[in-house]
């Protein structure tokens, strides 16, 4: 399936296809275009629109874009995947950072993505996909109640280790 988006992605249009790779659409296609263009390639490619101005997925109801696309798929029933919409949340809505602290750190490494790799937004895609697995493992362990990563990874993602590192 194909999805698109605005072009020169930074946090959520990163955490977004990180997503819908891993718990909706492992297949997933993203084309990352013009904002004046999106709902026309949404149309002519038969992709889905995801945060850009007035799309279902997109900033509504005050949620960003990876918060509604957990609503729209049922996958508010994972804590760690819903903690980690607060993280994002944070760092996507700069008037809002004050719901997770963790946001304030995720906007800079995001940031520095963005200058570092302009508007290559597949590759920033690439290199920040194991860093979005790093914080679903960390949510994962903040959302279990003992501090430990929980048995199994995201889809095709292995199980961080427990105990015995720093």
């Amino acid at each position: 399936m194909k999805w698109v988006t605005r072009e020169n992605a930074a946090v959520d249009r990163i955490a977004c296809p990180w997503l819908i790779r891993r718990f909706v659409d492992p297949q997933a296609e993203f084309l990352f275009v013009p904002p004046e263009q999106v709902n026309e390639v949404a149309r002519r490619e038969g992709a889905t629109p995801f945060d850009a101005e007035g799309v279902e997925l997109g900033h509504v109801g005050g949620r960003c874009s990876f918060e509604s696309i957990l609503l729209k798929f049922g996958l508010t029933g994972d804590p760690a995947l819903v903690r980690l919409g607060n993280v994002i949340h944070a760092a996507d809505i700069t008037a809002e950072a004050h719901v997770s602290p963790e946001g304030r750190g995720l906007k800079a490494i995001a940031s520095g993505f963005r200058l570092l790799h302009g508007r290559d937004d597949h590759l920033k895609l690439r290199l920040e996909t194991p860093m979005y697995d790093a914080l679903y493992a960390w949510a994962q362990a903040e959302t279990s109640g003992d501090g430990a990563p929980a048995a199994s990874g995201a889809p095709g993602v292995p199980a961080a280790p427990r105990g015995g590192g720093s």
